[in-house]
């Protein structure tokens, strides 16, 4: 983002709220999109992805060289991703000299050796994701989706499985044939739906991992396992260790041969131990360790020898760093400006590698000092450049909302953002018009860490609620659990009763309200404009309208996630919660966004809400995006879709951006809001 001249000490003008000047455009929000995720450590250095959204949305991996400066290692025409469960995760690994990734367009595994070109070692129709290097054998031990044809099973699901790769050695890659069937790897475990954390011992011994079926989500019940690795590579009599009826994850093995990991019979994801009998508490406390498994080989903790463990916990939305002493269980807190953080490696020097996010900040690769607990900045992609004085800080807010079945009152959780521009000021007697933001997932939480997306808002007049509704994560598995069987329901009330908190605050135009979420956050969207009235105006990004036939197309990792989100199959019940069939209430105005790639909530389900409204007359406008799949990813649509929305609550509520938008259609266009 371009920097920007410093303020001046003028009184601020008087404008209508929306149509602030602000200094933030939405082509800066396609170069703030440039995020560096699954950052890891091997042997001894770092390595990161970075997002590319100039070039199509692709992903690169990058490196410190020589000379100390961040370099890319990817060459044009490969994306670092994974697709596996769609969401993918852990995607690249280091053996010595040689890098193998998973390679977006084909799903193949390449080795990058030095300057040459990447090799398929491969062959088609595989995903591969979340490996373990195995350095004995020279091979990694992988999830594996299997997508050919004939391995499909009876239900016409693909197969999850962990398998060895070889990874062929410099001298054999040219006679290497990727297309042999042998090159897919070698299965090391199977029967079950799902598979994640393959992990070997610290001897090569023993194997551990985590399984679990359908109906189940990695956040409701998973098992931990673990099997002897023959001599052959094969595995023995695989054990389970924990887990059946609680959510297991993460595991980690230390030098000494125990193995830690995450697990939940306290209410809370904490940390426990096994040495072969019975799990034990290592130090039980009221934060969630770990997160939801949406994508594979999450790491938030590091073992640092055989006397402390390095942790990211989360409570209330926040995150922090701490390190845990294994003979006494003490936790220690890390005292550092960051509200959220990424996965967690160690480097050669035993510093906490991570990426990490303020609340006035852009996200930046930190290195963190586990001794003194003092941190430093790596790298930073897009260093901020607004003035302090135009961010906007999130202000946490409890409050009341709908009791639960048993009539007890419950609290729930948002993020406040005020208006904030030092050039401007609303109208006398005037309030700010509202968005409420709903997270996606709907297994997930949203972070008051720094986002010019939100600022982008925030300067421009708008207030910002960002709820965390019950099914959100960090608040315990009994919040996590207030969704099971009630979505469409508990969010879709949370979100009313948050704005009823703020407009009794007299902090935001009750009459000016807007709704708009993402994926999940789409559906409570559209839920919300359906089956109530406390909201003027939406955006749906590519939100599901019909969940039965979400569920007819699902891809596999989430085909039967309704099922602990509504209930067992039952057209009945899944119409009466899908907006689909509920156009008679959905009276107000929605923008909606889709890509037309998207595997995980196909364009189907915002062209039947769409064609659903035009046929009722409801103000509506569609954008339908070229090559992009579930969020958006080219920098041209991270745009379009910003400006077009903020021109749309311009056409509701009544006022005149002060950016200039290229027009686009809106249907059945109305008065706006008096």
């Amino acid at each position: 983002m371009p920097s920007r001249p410093p303020m001046t000490t003028v009184a601020p003008a008087t404008a209508p709220f929306g149509s602030w000047a602000s200094p933030i455009k939405a082509a800066d929000l396609a170069q703030a999109a440039v995020a560096i995720s699954d950052v890891r450590v091997f042997d001894g250095r770092i390595h990161w992805r970075e997002s590319r959204p100039t070039e199509g949305g692709r992903l690169v991996l990058r490196s410190f060289g020589e000379d100390g400066q961040p370099r890319t290692i990817t060459p044009e025409g490969f994306n670092v991703r994974t697709r596996v469960h769609e969401y993918g995760g852990a995607s690249y690994w280091v053996l010595d000299d040689q890098l193998v990734f998973a390679n977006f367009a084909d799903q193949r595994l390449y080795l990058q050796q030095g300057g040459a070109a990447p090799v398929p070692i491969t062959p088609p129709n595989y995903q591969y994701a979340d490996c373990a290097i195995d350095a004995t054998r020279q091979a990694l031990i992988c999830v594996r989706e299997d997508h050919t044809a004939a391995t499909k099973q009876a239900n016409g699901e693909e197969r999850n499985e962990i398998v060895r790769v070889t990874v062929p050695s410099s001298d054999a890659l040219d006679s290497h044939n990727a297309d042999a069937p042998a090159a897919a790897g070698t299965v090391l475990f199977s029967g079950t739906d799902f598979v994640a954390f393959p992990r070997l011992s610290v001897d090569g011994r023993h194997l551990a991992f985590i399984t679990w079926n359908h109906p189940h989500m990695p956040w409701d019940r998973t098992t931990l396992h673990v099997a002897p690795v023959r001599a052959d590579g094969t595995l023995g009599e695989v054990r389970q260790v924990a887990g059946g009826d609680t959510a297991v994850l993460e595991p980690h093995w230390a030098v000494d041969g125990t193995l830690y990991f995450i697990d939940e019979p306290s209410g809370w994801w904490n940390l426990y131990a096994w040495t072969g009998g019975v799990p034990r508490a290592v130090a039980p406390m009221p934060r969630e360790f770990g997160g939801p498994l949406w994508q594979l080989g999450m790491r938030t903790m590091v073992l640092d020898g055989v006397d402390r463990i390095l942790v990211r916990t989360g409570l209330k939305a926040v995150d922090e760093l701490g390190e845990i002493d294994l003979a006494t269980g003490t936790y220690r807190r890390f005292d550092l400006p960051f509200v959220a953080f990424g996965e967690l490696s160690m480097d050669a020097r035993g510093r906490l590698i991570t990426s990490a996010s303020a609340v006035d900040d852009e996200a930046v690769l930190i290195a963190v000092d586990p001794a003194s607990g003092t941190f430093e900045r790596l790298h930073q992609p897009t260093p901020i450049a607004i003035p302090r004085a135009f961010i906007a800080i999130g202000e946490r807010v409890e409050f009341q909302t709908t009791p639960g079945p048993d009539g007890v009152p419950r609290t729930a959780h948002a993020t406040f953002y005020p208006p904030t521009n030092p050039d401007f000021r609303g109208p006398e007697g005037e309030l700010p018009p509202l968005i409420v933001t709903i997270h996606g997932g709907p297994t997930s939480v949203s972070k008051p860490s720094f986002s010019l997306a939100r600022q982008y808002w925030t300067s421009r007049g708008f207030a910002i609620l960002d709820v965390n509704y019950g099914g959100s994560t960090s608040f315990g598995r009994a919040y996590r659990h207030r969704l099971n069987g009630q979505w469409g329901v508990v969010d879709v009330q949370d979100a009313v009763a948050a704005v009823d908190f703020l407009v009794a605050q007299g902090k935001a135009d009750p009459a000016r309200v807007a709704i708009r979420g993402g994926s999940a956050g789409g559906f409570t969207t559209l839920a919300a404009l359906a089956f109530t009235d406390r909201f003027r105006a939406g955006a749906n990004l590519f939100g599901v309208s019909d969940i039965q036939a979400l569920a007819a197309t699902s891809h596999k990792f989430e085909r039967l996630y309704d099922v602990s989100l509504v209930g067992p199959p039952d057209e009945a019940l899944y119409r009466a919660r899908s907006p689909l069939f509920h156009l008679e209430g959905f009276t107000e105005p929605l923008i909606t966004f889709q890509g037309d790639e998207d595997r995980i909530v196909p364009p189907e389900q915002s062209r039947a809400i769409v064609a659903g409204l035009d046929r009722q007359g409801v103000m509506h406008a569609y954008f339908e995006f070229a090559g992009e799949q579930h969020g958006f990813r080219k920098a041209e649509n991270i745009i379009r879709a910003q400006e077009a929305e903020l021109a749309f609550y311009g056409a509701v509520f009544g006022f005149t951006p002060a950016d200039t938008i290229a027009p686009f259609e809106i249907r059945h266009r109305r008065p706006p809001v008096d």
